[in-house]
This record gives C-alpha cells, structure tokens and sequence, in this order.
C-alpha cells in the first residue's frame, strides 16, 4: 500500500461579499494551481478574473515556488476570484513575515467589507420606496 507523504502546507482563509475561499499553498518546484478541483484556466475563463489572483504573487516575485489549492463557495465568479486573493495574500503573510510591507501597500490584506444590503420592511428593495401618488 502507497504512503502518502506529508505535505506541509500553510492555510488561510479568504474573503468578500458572500463568497469564502480557504487557501492552502504548498512549497512546489513548478507553480499549480487547482480551484473547487478544477484547474485555474478552467474556473476562471475571463483573463481580469485569473489576473486578480496572480497579481498578488507578481507583487511578492514568488510565482514559481507554491501548489495552490483552493476550496471556494459562495457568490459569484468575480467576488470569489478577489476572495482566493485575499486567501493567497493572508498565506503568503504567514508564510513569510517579511511580506506583509509589500501586501498591506498594495492593499492585498484588506478584506473589501462592502455587501448587498438588507432589504427593509415596507420598501420594494433596500432603498426603493413604492410609488407615491397623491390621491
């Protein structure tokens, strides 16, 4: 029977809007990366999408050295693209503390609070009130 060697990874977690990524890169010779067990290209076929996530390793100069395997759920395409984002930033950090001038600069570690807002009682949407008339 096989032995499954360990790998040693570091996780991390990501977010926006409804969309939650967990991030987990391992130390690789050659870069990969696999989204919900599909291949990156495949998720993702708008190129801005794939750009989101890999400008946050041009940033740190260390794209040819991670395995990045992601599992995401929730929201769309786009929210889940700057989730992984975060998720790979927040790894990187913990990977290496020294990174953490270059990521905060470029605004990698900020989690983008902005969300849908709730829909009030007696409105039609969040702020849309009904038609008013006057008789």
């Amino acid at each position: 029977m096989a032995e499954k060697t360990a790998e040693r990874y570091i996780g991390a977690t990501g977010r926006r809007k409804t969309s939650i990524a967990r991030v987990r890169i391992t130390p690789a010779s050659k870069f990969s990366m696999e989204v919900n067990g599909r291949d990156f290209d495949n998720y993702f076929p708008v190129a801005e999408l794939r750009r989101n996530i890999t400008s946050t390793f041009d940033a740190t100069e260390l794209t040819q050295k991670f395995k990045v395997t992601v599992k995401v759920s929730g929201g769309g395409i786009s929210s889940q693209s700057v989730a992984i984002s975060h998720g790979v930033a927040r790894a990187l950090e913990a990977y290496d503390k020294e990174l953490r001038g270059k990521l905060k600069v470029k605004g990698f570690l900020k989690r983008d609070p902005r969300a849908k807002e709730r829909r009030k009682f007696g409105l039609k949407k969040a702020r849309k009130a009904p038609q008013w008339s006057k008789r």
